[in-house]
């Protein structure tokens, strides 16, 4: 239990601080930046497969159209999750991009209910609505929808829908998930080379960077997948609140992001939902664990 949760707390501190590594590469295009960690991730991801003896069970699990077909689909929404991160933190938007995982946790609720007909209680009914109206709110104040919260959110939970219904463990599922879009990755860094324009290469501290991304991108993963199994997930969802948090305060504190007044009551409003969500999760899983002592008498 306890390793579970120094797992998941180290998961989300590298989560936390991950902008102040891809402002490291501000003057690298977003696009190149996840080239870059596409590629990087793979190769250190196949390295671990290899160690583990996994990749005769991946053939297996692949073998399966549904879960091919899945998959395939879950390449494509992190894809857009992490450009959009790359170029929302390096455009001076990262307060945007914590909103976005502040949110996450009511957009998989929502998903659930909408996709896998999951019932909704009225502390997450009450919690979405909130969620919502501050979103409204945002978008009344500032003239435009979050489209950057909204992005994160809703492409990081088609991503989780699509591991929640998968076969494949997280590791198993990030290696196929990179090893599709090395392809389109390589292809594009190619032509970056005969062009002449890529950073790769051009000087050491960006080189670096580029080819540790691929490490800084999968080890938190791999530690999220270690104490996912290890502890509840009413307590990985709660301390899954560590990394948008770190987020929202290098924005503001470190970065000076623009954060006036309104977007505040707006923040504060979607708190309160995070936070009555949060308590009805954990009261949930209070309940379900003495229904269980119940049944072994």
């Amino acid at each position: 239990m306890k390793k579970g949760i120094l797992y998941a707390v180290a998961a989300n501190l590298l989560w936390g601080i991950l902008p102040v590594y891809w402002k490291a590469l501000q003057a690298v295009p977003a696009v190149e930046i996840l080239a870059h960690r596409v590629i990087w991730s793979f190769i250190f991801l196949a390295g671990v497969m290899t160690l583990r003896k996994n990749w005769p069970a991946l053939r297996e699990k692949l073998r399966r159209r549904r879960t091919l077909a899945a998959f395939f689909g879950s390449s494509g929404f992190i894809a857009v999750n992490w450009l959009t991160y790359i170029w929302a933190v390096n455009s001076g938007r990262l307060v945007e991009t914590s909103l976005g995982y502040f949110i996450n946790p009511l957009v998989n609720v929502l998903l659930g209910f909408l996709f896998l007909r999951e019932r909704l209680s009225r502390p997450q009914t009450v919690a979405v609505i909130l969620a919502g109206t501050g979103l409204v709110f945002l978008t009344w104040r500032h003239g435009g929808l979050p489209w950057v919260a909204l992005t994160l959110a809703f492409s990081f939970g088609f991503y989780g829908l699509i591991k929640k219904i998968g076969t494949l463990s997280a590791v198993e599922g990030l290696t196929f998930e990179t090893a599709v879009l090395t392809v389109p990755s390589l292809a594009y860094l190619a032509l970056l080379g005969v062009g002449g324009t890529g950073a790769f290469g051009r000087g050491a501290t960006p080189t670096a960077l580029l080819a540790l991304s691929g490490v800084v991108t999968a080890y938190p993963m791999l530690l999220f997948a270690a104490a996912a199994r290890r502890i509840p997930l009413a307590t990985v969802g709660f301390l899954g609140y560590i990394s948008p948090s770190l987020q929202f305060i290098l924005g503001v504190l470190v970065y000076r992001e623009p954060f006036d007044a309104a977007r505040l009551a707006g923040f504060i409003v979607i708190w309160v939902a995070l936070a009555i969500y949060s308590v009805d999760g954990v009261l949930a899983a209070r309940r379900r664990k003495s229904l269980r002592a119940e049944a072994a008498v």
